[in-house]
């Protein structure tokens, strides 16, 4: 999967996108376990993806939702049994 980050908060650490291959917006942010660094990727519709550009704020708390692992629903690439923690 290839993903393009179209926007990348840097106080916040986290980006917006799309996934080359299936067209898909997604909000990615940092994760790290004890072994590596990774991204987690999660799914949002081309409407949310427009708001979080104009609404940092609605982006923040999304990402943070995610953080917490309250929307692992919407993950594009499910973890493994070692997940990382939000950097």
């Amino acid at each position: 999967m290839k993903f393009t980050d179209t926007y990348v908060n840097p106080k916040e650490f986290f980006s917006l996108g799309i996934q080359e291959t299936s067209g898909r917006f997604y909000v990615s942010f940092p994760v790290s376990n004890r072994l590596t660094d990774y991204e987690e990727y999660y799914a949002i519709d081309q409407q949310t993806f427009e708001c979080f550009q104009n609404d940092v704020d609605a982006a923040v708390e999304f990402v943070n939702r995610c953080r917490r692992h309250e929307l692992d629903e919407l993950l594009i690439q499910k973890p493994g049994w070692n997940r990382g923690t939000a950097i």
